[in-house]
């Protein structure tokens, strides 16, 4: 399956902003889905995950109570809202799709990836 995402820019403290990532090439809902993000010379972290019918999710307990990942499988896309946003929310956020329902968020467990797209929150 092959993934874009977007949606992402340069936001203040406190503003909002909603990633989106689309796919394409098989079905969409044969796979649950994450999105993983990248901060300057730290490694990629886990942020979000949605199993394949939007019924199940997850979150790093960092952005819980402010992003919200939800999917669209009629549109094949996910999307990541995210609220209240911090200057350390700031990364290249990527989306990435899993065709097991376990290890949401083990990195290694995703079959594809996204290129990722890049928040900037200032303070």
């Amino acid at each position: 399956v092959q993934l874009q995402a977007s949606g992402g820019g340069l936001v203040q403290a406190g503003g909002s902003l909603r990633l989106s990532c689309a796919a394409s090439g098989r079905t969409f809902s044969d796979y649950a889905m994450g999105w993983f993000r990248q901060a300057p010379g730290k490694e990629r972290e886990f942020v979000a995950a949605i199993n394949w019918s939007g019924r199940i999710t997850d979150y790093v307990d960092s952005v819980k109570g402010r992003f919200t990942i939800s999917r669209d499988n009629g549109k094949n896309t996910m999307y990541l809202q995210m609220i209240s946003l911090k200057p350390e929310d700031t990364a290249v956020y990527y989306c990435a799709a899993k065709y097991s329902s376990t290890s949401y968020r083990d990195q290694n467990r995703y079959d594809y990836w996204g290129q990722g797209t890049l928040v900037t929150v200032s303070s």
